[in-house]
């Protein structure tokens, strides 16, 4: 069945909410701080075995580097765009926008749970290739393993943030359900470099959540997400 990958994650994102959201009544202020602290550490860990993986080779017996250009110029023109288009903003107002709409208008952080949550399982090579697997050949083996991950994910950021974070199974739909329908177009563009290159920026900007969490900063993660499409683009330049 196509798109039964995309189906699989999605239950797995809202049972991971159900699960955190009932630890989460059990725990006090201060553990579901120190449970955003960890959070935050693993994500930002995820990200740099992510990005390393992609940046690192081995030539002549020794280690060396690649991407870092790439990764420089796609990413400061990707938020400078996600900058002037207000990606952030756009995608706080939905959050405010799902929230009334679910009954959650009191719930004081239910739009950075939502905002946080989509940031992290949206973005990432297994969300594209997963989902091109799953409209080509109709292997589901990449969602699947990225629906387990996503069900732990889930469950810390729900105990930790809210239910907001279990909302987050709306993006990860549209995104991948896109992806699976389109995949026969997309595919031919999905190059290894052009994965090579999204694996690598996304975990960049999948750290960028994680000092979110961690220090409390305010990064606007979503205004970097043009550097995903300027990083395939970038695979196809004659440099």
């Amino acid at each position: 069945m196509i798109g039964l990958g995309t189906i699989i994650n999605i239950v797995a994102i809202v049972a991971g909410g159900i699960v955190g959201m009932t630890i989460g009544r059990f725990v006090t202020e201060k553990i579901q701080e120190a449970l955003i602290i960890c959070c935050g550490v693993s994500t930002m860990f995820i990200a740099i075995g992510g990005a390393l993986k992609n940046m690192f080779v081995i030539e002549n017996g020794s280690i060396a580097t690649q991407g870092e250009m790439m990764m420089i110029i796609t990413l400061c023109l990707g938020t400078l765009i996600g900058e002037i288009c207000d990606f952030t903003g756009k995608l706080e107002r939905f959050g405010e926008w799902l929230k009334i709409k679910t009954g959650n208008a009191k719930d004081a952080s239910f739009v950075n749970a939502f905002v946080t949550a989509s940031l992290t399982v949206c973005i990432g090579a297994m969300a594209i290739v997963g989902s091109i697997q799953d409209g080509i050949m109709l292997d589901h083996s990449t969602l699947i393993a990225k629906s387990i991950l996503d069900f732990i994910i889930i469950i810390a950021m729900a105990a930790a943030m809210g239910k907001g974070a279990a909302f987050s199974a709306i993006p990860v739909g549209i995104l991948q359900g896109s992806v699976t329908l389109l995949s026969r177009v997309i595919s031919p563009v999905m190059t290894e470099a052009a994965l090579s290159n999204i694996s690598l920026t996304g975990s960049v900007i999948i750290f960028c959540v994680g000092i979110n969490l961690v220090f409390d900063r305010k990064i606007r993660v979503a205004n970097m997400l043009p550097t995903l499409v300027l990083a395939v683009i970038w695979a196809f330049l004659p440099i």
